[in-house]
């Protein structure tokens, strides 16, 4: 009888390790992807050095697409982990978004700075091709609506340029891979702010109706230059110095009235 307490502890045991029964037959309805956005960027470097630096570096992204005749896509990080691309950032109220976002990487020197002005680098025929399939493929299998395509300027106007005035904003929209405002709506819109230009409160508030991280002083603060130049250099890219005026309150309103 003195083995009796040894036999039941083992029984014990025994029915610990098999757990608790999984029931796996009500499944919620609630739910939606963890996934909301798709943040492009350049990578100011060469294929190898891109390569390296997303592989090895302290930065990553789901995607690199390359500057090779084809425009090969890397896919470097599973889309169900976080790749660290973002940085700190904001968008439609959201921040941080490394871990609600897609990162994109195309290869791209960006910009160079020369005695006559900056210039800015093109992106191949073949990059935006591989993009574009690459975009519909990613927005058609987590649901992601394409006004939340955005640049990595967009959700950090403080401190990034990319993917820079040359990216083909208007050639995605016209893909249905994210918005472009109707040129006739802002030309009858322009007319009018042309009178009387809306105040620093108002840019404030549309630009952050639109998803930028916007201050609301109520002053043209050296931030809300910065949002408003990052905005101008998505939707209006010829010119982009930040300054209010207005054919940039035209796109403001026709946007936010269509988005």
């Amino acid at each position: 009888m003195k083995f009796l307490p040894l036999l039941v502890a083992l029984l014990v045991l025994a029915g610990c390790a098999s757990g608790p029964r999984l029931d796996t037959s009500h499944p919620s309805v609630n739910h939606d992807s963890r996934i909301q956005f798709v943040v492009v960027h350049y990578t100011s470097a060469s294929l190898e050095r891109s390569l390296s630096l997303l592989t090895h570096g302290e930065v990553s992204a789901h995607y690199l697409i390359g500057d090779d005749k084809d425009a090969t896509i890397y896919k470097l990080v599973d889309e169900g982990r976080r790749a660290w691309h973002a940085g700190e950032s904001e968008w439609q109220g959201r921040t941080w978004l490394n871990s609600s976002s897609i990162g994109i990487e195309i290869v791209n020197p960006g910009y160079i700075d020369t005695p006559t002005g900056r210039l800015w680098f093109p992106y191949s025929e073949a990059q935006v091709q591989s993009l574009i399939v690459l975009l519909k493929d990613i927005t058609q299998r987590n649901a992601i609506n394409p006004v939340n395509i955005i640049g990595h300027s967009d959700i950090a106007p403080m401190r990034k340029l990319d993917p820079g005035p040359l990216f083909p904003w208007k050639r995605l929209a016209q893909a249905g891979l994210g918005v472009w405002p109707d040129e006739q709506a802002v030309a009858r819109q322009q007319a009018a702010y042309a009178e009387q230009l809306p105040s620093a409160s108002w840019f404030q508030a549309e630009l952050a109706r639109l998803g930028y991280p916007t201050p609301r002083t109520g002053e043209w603060d050296v931030a809300t230059h910065q949002v408003l130049a990052a905005f101008q250099m998505r939707y209006r890219p010829a010119r982009f110095d930040g300054v209010p005026d207005a054919q940039s309150a035209a796109i403001l309103q026709v946007l936010n009235q269509t988005k």
